[in-house]
């Protein structure tokens, strides 16, 4: 039979293995079986172009756990899709047309623009799926879902209908989150918030038919001209005279009244606050408290209306720098000083987010409240970890209505009609018969809307369908803990409402993965981000000059310190990226993700190869799988041990979705446990110079066990190279005997199964076999090990010379009886166990334990050795002669510090003793 090729081309088996694992139909799910189901829906990417490293990490955590429960026995359904994404898919093709038509999206009817955006999803699309099998998921792919398709698209007319109907959704006026860039209202949740310099202007308002003024300060000036009142605090007596009179408001010549109002806060500022009800939520509150005059005096793209006056068509930047002139001109600014302003950015555009007055959808959360926070209280959803209850219930007790409308064009239109000729009177629902004589509503629902049905949508809902009953609640989301509100508590709202039961039983929220970005400080005090080769060999660790700086921050394309993941696997394959991805995903907030990492774990792959090689090339002519226990030797036994140890601990990290640690505990079994020691105790047996032929031939049934059981253990982090690997063990060794032996057994089972991905995951075959005596007494061995490669480095013994080893002590008879430990993993000439320590005169020792490990200098060193220990001689006398000279030299001891003198003589003594131990080892030639 052939030998596997000597090293590992991920290229070339991992197109290979996915079209073997998809036509043979592995991936799909039976709704009628009775396996227990496990059910994943993959958070659905965006349609705008391709998966970034976030996507690479939320997937293969996804498909870990998806191969891994497939291997447990469960049916598992894994649903892919994408999602329509509508603020940043209609801005990336509206960005698009206009490069190269030169036209904005309102310079095509609506149905031609949407027809573009179909054209882009459909391409991107493509793509998307094309790297997640690159990533080798392993998803349904008969079930592939789209947020916008027909199925998708019914469910989300349902769920409208139904809250329609409910009372739980309405339209009104009212202050939503603005983006004058792609023009569209945004919930509170899309809205991100940065400290910015700025300034507090402080402005003078004139009391009417007064010489009087009130002073009011402000950080939005252009806001002035939409204000319909001035508030004070009731209890502030500076004002309390002023209270029901009217102001002029400069610049618009209108009169508008002091009020109180407990909101005011007599401490901040003059104690005195201009409200513009229609630009700032709190002075909202505050006029449908006192039911002023809302007056709106921006546009939709952010300039100034003709509210404005003669400030109409400035934009907000060039208004505030216009009325600040104007009022300085006045004599009514008063001062202006720096400020720290909290500012609303849009988490699509980046635009500066403007309060804006509009007609608007929401659904009422205030029905939702009890039944959201019941959810997690009562563990019916496991937020994973735990400290993220806290945050989900802050969330909670500051619910205020989500606002699902957005004046876009691509997405689910909101099915509402309007009579033309009464708008007032609507329908919900299907398309009304006469439909000339109705309009439908112009805006589309939320993103996030379609998202929250996901779980059950894909499912087939509003249907009832057998996917729907197999799988739903689904088993677990897991997601990134940036959108525990976007997107986890609107899934568990809508599933509770729609079919009385949460989504998913747990929701693991990860770490967002952050790059390591470099920048250089120029000498004229400029700032450079660093890139391109220079940037990669920092991430490879070459040294950083003094004046490049480094700081770990979220992954960005302007940063440069993206990590594409198809250009990783390109480099370093697939399994090694997703085997980096496993180790770092921690249940910490941040993931720090090091380049390094990759070429750590394809190391890794070349090593689980070249030890299968090794294994395959040692196994020739086994015919039977059958164990004899009668021949185990320590080494034996605790490679079981540790199997079944690790079987364990990974089984209960995956459970536990402590991903980095199973990653862990499988790369050390295999590396360190398996082949840096186990085949290298192996290989006197095997290679005939130790042992019986019924030696070698149980340590080669061991071998073959093994790994077979870490090939699978390793199956759903590493797919490609384990499946290559299973499928070379299937073809040697599947139709070897039955057995009787458990190990055997199970190995066999597992040999018969058509794939790497459908066969049984390792099970603890005994768990009385879990000996920690055993691996305490190896552990022993191995400490014995390493003192004996250290001897040999400190007397730089070259690792292919055998030396002499002296053993003493009072107990040497585990030493004794496994001394083919030492001797397989150590070059050793001759060893001697003994009560009383021998006289060796050039030599090295170490204890370990009650024992000395000493080993002589091998005799071709020896002359080496003393042509050393003769320089030495010579230079400890000239040292001592020049020190001596030093040390009685009168003038010298007058005019030297004591702490020198001192030094000095403690060098002399430290010179004549290391000077009698050479003569001394000289005397012995």
């Amino acid at each position: 039979m052939s030998e596997l090729p000597k090293a590992f081309e991920p290229q070339s088996i991992e197109e290979k293995c996915y079209r073997f694992w998809e036509t043979g139909g592995f991936f799909r799910a039976d709704a009628e079986s009775q396996k227990p189901a496990y059910c994943i829906v993959i958070p659905p990417p965006n349609v705008t172009g391709v998966l970034h490293m976030g996507h690479a990490l939320v997937d293969t955590l996804q498909d870990v756990l998806i191969r891994w429960k497939r291997m447990s026995g469960f049916e598992t359904l894994w649903v892919p899709g994408t999602d329509h994404a509508g603020i940043a898919t209609q801005t990336v093709v509206e960005r698009d047309l206009m490069a190269k038509t030169g036209k904005r999206r309102k310079d095509f009817s609506r149905e031609e623009f949407l027809s573009h955006v179909w054209k882009w999803k459909e391409e991107s699309q493509g793509n998307i799926l094309n790297q997640l099998r690159r990533l080798g998921c392993s998803c349904d792919w008969s079930r592939l879902c789209f947020t916008m398709d027909e199925p998708r698209n019914l469910a989300v007319r349902t769920m409208f209908k139904k809250m329609f109907d409910d009372g739980l959704v309405y339209r009104g006026d009212y202050l939503v989150n603005w983006d004058p860039v792609t023009q569209t209202a945004l919930a509170d949740d899309e809205v991100e918030y940065e400290e910015r310099p700025s300034h507090l202007w402080y402005f003078k308002y004139p009391v009417e038919n007064s010489s009087e003024f009130i002073t009011v300060a402000t950080t939005r000036p252009e806001t002035m001209l939409g204000d319909t009142a001035v508030a004070v605090s009731a209890s502030d007596e500076r004002y309390r005279h002023l209270i029901g009179k009217q102001v002029r408001l400069p610049l618009q010549n209108r009169l508008i009244p002091v009020i109180a109002d407990h909101f005011v806060d007599a401490q901040f500022g003059t104690g005195a606050v201009k409200v513009t009800p229609a630009h700032d939520p709190n002075d909202y509150e505050m006029g449908q408290r006192h039911h002023l005059p809302m007056i709106n005096i921006l546009t939709p793209d952010g300039k100034i209306n003709e509210a404005g006056g003669e400030f109409t068509g400035l934009s907000v930047e060039e208004a505030r720098a216009a009325v600040v002139n104007k009022m300085k001109e006045l004599h009514l600014l008063v001062r202006q000083e720096p400020h720290t302003h909290r500012v609303g950015v849009s988490y699509r555009s980046k635009a500066v987010i403007e309060p804006y007055l509009s007609k608007q959808w929401f659904v009422k959360m205030s029905a939702f409240k009890d039944k959201l926070r019941a959810a997690v209280e009562e563990k019916r959803v496991k937020l994973l970890p735990p400290h993220w209850d806290h945050t989900y219930f802050h969330w909670i007790d500051n619910l205020r209505d989500w606002c699902i409308s957005r004046q876009l064009w691509w997405g689910h239109r909101i099915p509402i009609w309007y009579r033309k000729d009464n708008p007032d009177e609507m329908v919900c629902g299907d398309e009304p018969k006469k439909t000339e004589e109705w309009v439908q509503d112009e805006d589309v629902l939320d993103t996030w809307f379609s998202s929250a049905l996901w779980p059950f949508s894909t499912l087939g809902w509003p249907h009832k369908t057998a996917d729907l009953d197999k799988f739903y609640p689904t088993s677990t989301l897991i997601t990134g803990h940036d959108i525990l509100f976007f997107w986890v508590a609107r899934m568990i709202l809508m599933g509770e409402y729609a079919l009385g039961k949460p989504p998913f039983h747990e929701s693991f929220l990860h770490g967002l993965i952050y790059g390591k970005s470099y920048w250089r400080y120029g000498k004229d005090g400029s700032i450079a981000y660093i890139g391109g080769k220079e940037r990669l060999s920092y991430d490879l660790g070459a040294p950083v000059p003094s004046e490049v700086h480094s700081k770990w921050e979220k992954m960005s394309k302007s940063k440069g310190n993206i990590l594409d993941p198809i250009e990783i696997i390109d480099t370093y394959g697939t399994d090694a990226l997703r085997m980096a991805l496993c180790a770092s995903a921690t249940s910490a907030r941040q993931i720090d993700l090091d380049r390094r990492r990759f070429e750590e774990f394809k190391n890794f792959a070349n090593k689980i190869w070249n030890g299968a090689r090794f294994v395959f090339m040692n196994l020739e002519g086994l015919n039977s799988l059958d164990l004899d226990t009668a021949l185990f030797t320590l080494e034996d036994r605790w490679i079981l041990s540790l199997l079944n140890r690790t079987i364990q601990d990974v089984g209960s990290d995956l459970t536990n979705y402590a991903f980095d640690k199973a990653a862990t505990r499988a790369y050390e079994f295999f590396w360190k446990d398996f082949c840096a020691y186990y085949l290298e105790l192996t290989k006197p047996v095997l290679f005939g110079k130790a042992g019986t032929p019924a030696d070698k031939e149980n340590k080669q049934k061991i071998l073959l066990i093994v790994l077979c059981n870490a090939v699978r253990l390793m199956h759903p982090m590493a797919p490609f190279i384990t499946e290559e690997l299973f499928q070379e063990l299937k073809t040697r060794f599947a139709h070897l005997p039955a057995a009787a032996n458990a190990y055997s057994k199970e190995t066999l089972h597992a040999l018969q199964s058509p794939a790497c991905m459908v066969s049984p995951f390792p099970q603890v075959i005994n768990a009385q076999d879990i000996d920690l005596k055993i691996e305490e007494t190896f552990a022993f061995m191995d400490s014995l090990v390493h003192a004996l490669r250290n001897i040999r480095a400190e007397m730089q013994v070259a690792p292919g010379m055998a030396t002499d080893l002296f053993i003493t002590g009072n107990d040497l008879s585990l030493v004794e009886n496994n001394q083919a430990i030492l001797r397989a993993l150590v070059r050793i000439n001759t060893l001697t166990f003994a009560q009383e320590e021998p006289s060796i005169p050039f030599g090295s020792s170490a204890l370990v334990g009650a024992l000395k490990l000493t080993i002589p200098l091998p005799q071709e060193m020896r002359e080496r050795e003393k042509v050393r220990l003769v320089k030495e001689k010579e230079k400890l006398i000239n040292e001592q002669n020049s020190l001596r000279t030093q040390l009685s030299n009168e003038a010298f001891l007058e005019k030297a510090p004591p702490q020198l003198v001192e030094k000095l003589k403690a060098s002399l003594v430290q010179s004549e003793k290391a000077l009698s131990e050479a003569l001394a080892k000289l005397e012995t030639w």
